[in-house]
């Protein structure tokens, strides 16, 4: 850009246009060089001029990029848009800069104001046409080199960056791009700081005269109308020269002669709304296109090096990836780090590029440092070339108070968000671990999903909790939508969880919230949740849905007693929802097609499991409970219109509660298997009571009589009725651990009369006998005292009935 290019109209000096790539490591070292050789008077910046009054915390030193700057509706925080900023960003580049020596800085794109009202009227209209309206909250903006798409909504018409390469004969922008700018600042240059940016407003220039209607759709004329104007105040009002960093695109239009009358007349009646905007943190992972970002870059962290690189780039990122290579326990010496460095640098001069680029490192590493193996390749993509650097952001920053409420709770606890996956394990007899767990259960609730729970590992009790962490910079959004809840995270989870039990639709969900409010402690929801809980349980009649309430109410008081919460009155809803069960199931259990059949099976097994917890003196006047429920299931197991799979699903239970004899069940199978009964309906009974993954297997294989009918049964079914039954069974079996099967097949192989010598006790059947072996359980005495730390006590002693015992007190 020469001097004549800048000089504006009889003499006046012309605005300093620097057109930049979004996120280009190059154009933040040009835009820097620039202004250092330029020295303006005023910086002006691609953004929402709202953000002006943002602008001195970026030089805060507890601002740490990536940020973004967030604009949100204040009536509708969902409508919001982003505006991200890296370190090698060159919008932040030139804030610094200018904050650095003194210099006024604005932002001068088209106001959030209009763009989140413009994108508003937008949603309407496709809702209306459409009938979808599918809302793009926390979209950001532009795209590429300042590619046509509006700033609160992305819809690319070209993608400027793939058409200058395509000029240029590449196939690959991302790599044309890297060659031509970003590898320039390590390869030293001619010494015109402003160079790059005359030849980038060239090209943009002709590919603009390329486009039908002068090379932009509506959005952007009205945007870079907005910026012309600014542009022209500002030189009004400085006299020191005026800089503008905007997307290489719109420069040939900030170039154009437009009278401000035209401009004006572009921004007449555009829609307006109230806006609030703050910084918030930002990742490398959402800076990227993996992530969704439409002006995103395909490796942010190869660009941080890039850019925060002395010298010799491709040697310090190789050692990089070495470093995490051996962190990761893969052996990667001195040696590698040389051999990949070689072979980068022969591929790039092979290629013909300038320096060897990501391609170069990549393929290199490949070879060397992992065997040709892409999956340790991964692993470097996920942490070096993508990234999880999360972004800080003062805590004077503008926020929602229950954002401030959040962060305060959050260095309480010592729960700092992460951009990175993490796993944060809890046990809830300590109070720090109960606050962190009531924490994120709270904000679950509230909609922002920070934390998801997972399996806990090598405990199943209720005391501990697993989950897994990750922050998304959309969270922001999410709890600036939350905020309309209340002013602290304890108030607006309580007020959510009100609003939530009146618009539930049915029993379950009322029950579901129930247990969330006793996992989120919030005490002052839980009264009006358990009320109209119970109002709807008074009122629900369907044994289904009762059937689904229960487990979630007999979980909430166990929540309830490892976190120390009065659960009286959930009990005493709990007994009296068990006890409705107990009335309307064997009536519901009658005349059931296949899949509701199913259904039913599940909800026994649910409200069986539920009773075990509740126990029989759960609330006052509701003793015996278990066994009522037992009556219950002797009833199902009895009737014949009641389907196989719940009969069978019965009688099972009853076995392994102890209430029913192996010859009793041994006698219903017979029933069941009897050639009376037909085919399909015998089938599901197996199905009931050994299958869903219930243990029947080991049951068939330690209980010959059992095994035994079920072949006789199966071998003597027709042959038109087994193809019909085949796939049930095999739906069955299919469910058992492979070394089940492989065992039962052994079994079923050998026929009866070898299984009866295996399984059944006698003279030649060793490690079988009708008692206990008292001098073999005793050869494990020494082992157990020394696992449990007795050595040294007293010595096995007898009990009553003669046998050992180890030598402690009970």
């Amino acid at each position: 850009m020469t001097g004549t290019d800048r000089a504006g109209a009889g003499g006046a000096p012309g605005p300093l246009l620097l057109g930049v790539r979004h996120h280009g490591p190059g154009s933040a070292r040009a835009v820097r060089a620039a202004l250092e050789a330029a020295r303006p008077g005023v910086v002006l910046i691609e953004g929402p001029p709202e953000a002006d009054v943002l602008i001195p915390l970026a030089a805060d030193e507890d601002m740490r990029p990536p940020v973004a700057l967030l604009a949100h509706a204040v009536d509708e925080p969902g409508r919001s848009a982003f505006w991200p900023l890296a370190a090698f960003s060159p919008e932040w580049v030139a804030l610094r800069w200018a904050l650095e020596h003194g210099v006024p800085a604005r932002f001068i794109d088209l106001p959030a104001a209009h763009s989140l009202a413009w994108r508003s009227e937008e949603d309407t209209q496709e809702e209306d046409t459409e009938g979808e309206g599918a809302e793009r909250t926390g979209e950001e903006p532009e795209a590429g080199t300042g590619d046509p798409a509006d700033a609160s909504g992305p819809e690319v018409r070209v993608d400027p960056l793939a058409a200058l390469a395509g000029a240029a004969g590449h196939d690959d922008p991302e790599r044309w791009w890297e060659d031509v700018v970003e590898h320039q600042g390590h390869g030293g240059g001619d010494g015109d700081a402003l160079a790059p940016f005359t030849a980038l407003e060239e090209a943009m220039s002709a590919l603009r005269e390329t486009e039908e209607d002068g090379g932009g759709d509506e959005r952007d004329l009205v945007r870079e109308a907005y910026m012309r104007l600014q542009v022209r105040a500002a030189q009004r009002e400085f006299s020191g020269g005026v800089a503008v960093v905007c997307g290489a695109w719109h420069v040939p239009a900030l170039r154009r002669k437009v009278t401000a009358t035209a401009d004006r007349a572009l921004l007449k009646g555009l829609p307006r709304t109230k806006v609030d905007l703050t910084w918030v943190p930002w990742t490398y992972r959402r800076l990227s296109r993996s992530g969704g970002y439409g002006a995103g870059i395909e490796s942010p962290g190869w660009y941080a090096h890039l850019f925060g690189a002395a010298d010799r780039p491709v040697e310090r990122w190789l050692t990089k990836v070495a470093g995490l290579l051996r962190d990761e326990g893969r052996t990667v010496s001195s040696a590698h780090v040389i051999e990949a460095v070689r072979l980068a640098g022969t591929l790039a001069a092979l290629r013909g590029r300038p320096l060897a680029g990501l391609g170069e490192t990549t393929d290199a590493v490949r070879a060397v440092m992992c065997d040709g193996s892409d999956v340790p390749l991964a692993l470097v993509r996920d942490r070096l070339v993508v990234g999880d650097v999360l972004g800080e952001v003062p805590a004077g920053a503008p926020a929602v108070p229950l954002q401030r409420d959040l962060a305060r709770v959050q260095r309480r606890l010592r729960l700092k968000p992460e951009a990175r996956r993490r796993e944060l394990e809890l046990d809830l007899r300590k109070d720090t671990d109960a606050s962190r767990s009531r924490l994120l259960h709270r904000l679950r609730l509230l909609g922002v999903g920070w934390g998801e729970p997972a399996a806990s590992r090598g405990s199943t009790g209720t005391f501990r909790e697993t989950w897994r962490l990750r922050w998304e910079p959309e969270l922001s959004v999410r709890v600036a939508e939350a905020g309309v809840w209340g002013t602290t995270v304890l108030a607006a989870a309580t007020a959510k969880a009100e609003a939530d039990a009146v618009g539930a639709r049915d029993l379950a969900e009322v029950t579901a919230l129930a247990e969330r409010c006793l996992l989120a402690g919030l005490p002052d929801a839980l009264t009006p949740v358990m009320r109209i809980l119970a109002d709807r349980a008074a009122l629900d009649t369907d044994v289904g849905h009762l059937a689904r309430a229960l487990p979630a109410l007999v979980r909430s008081l166990r929540y309830g007693d490892v976190r120390g919460t009065d659960t009286g009155a959930l009990a005493e809803v709990a007994a009296g929802l068990a006890e409705r069960v107990f009335v309307g199931l064997p009536a519901a259990c009658a005349a059931l097609d296949t899949d509701a059949a199913d259904e039913m099976r599940g909800h026994v097994d649910a409200v069986h499991g539920a009773v075990g917890l509740l126990g029989d003196t759960s609330a006052p006047g509701h003793g015996g409970l278990r066994s009522r429920w037992q009556e219950v299931l002797r009833t199902l197991s009895a009737r014949d219109i009641v389907p196989g799979v719940v009969r069978g699903r019965a009688v099972r239970l009853l076995l392994d509660d102890g209430v029913l004899a192996a010859d009793e069940a041994a006698r219903f199978m017979g029933l069941a298997l009897s050639r009376g009964t037909p085919p399909a309906d015998a089938a599901a009974w197996i199905e009931g009571f050994v299958g869903g993954g219930s243990g029947g297997g080991l049951l068939l294989l330690h209980d010959e009589r059992l095994l035994a009918l079920v072949d006789a049964w199966l071998t003597g079914v027709a042959a038109e009725a087994f193809t019909d039954v085949l796939p049930l069974l095999r739906r069955t079996f299919a469910a058992y651990e492979p070394g089940v099967r492989r065992s039962l097949g052994e079994l079923v192989r050998r026929g009866p009369e070898a299984r009866g010598r295996v399984t059944t006790a006698g003279p030649g059947a060793p490690g079988f006998a009708a008692e206990l072996d008292t001098g073999r359980a005793d050869a494990v005495l020494p082992v157990v005292r020394l696992l449990l730390g007795l050595e040294g006590t007293a010595p096995a002693r007898s009990g009553p009935d003669g046998n050992d015992l180890v030598g402690v007190d009970a």
